[in-house]
């Protein structure tokens, strides 16, 4: 969660300052969260989310896409942001 949280500050290049005065929660523990090394209640991922612009279902989406992508490559599946499929054929 904390890197889907940080990948989308980043792309709408806002601070970790920013985003976290617009939460309601303090800097240390936003960083802490994006770093994955705190876990944070439903109440402060949505707070972070709404600063973002987004609500918590939209955050969570994020979140199942990104595990989904990681899956697939631990996995060594090729995956596509348009959900397509990819057909391999060896020579």
């Amino acid at each position: 969660m904390g890197d889907v949280l940080r990948q989308e500050r980043l792309t709408q290049e806002r601070t970790l300052k920013d985003v976290a005065d617009a939460a309601r929660i303090s800097m240390p523990y936003l960083s802490e969260v994006e770093r994955g090394r705190k876990e944070a209640s439903s109440e402060v991922l949505a707070a972070a989310a709404h600063a973002l612009g987004l609500d918590l279902g939209d955050l969570l989406s994020l979140a199942r896409d990104e595990l989904s992508r990681h899956r697939n490559r631990r996995q060594g599946r090729v995956t596509s942001p348009y959900n397509a499929q990819l057909s391999l054929v060896a020579a």
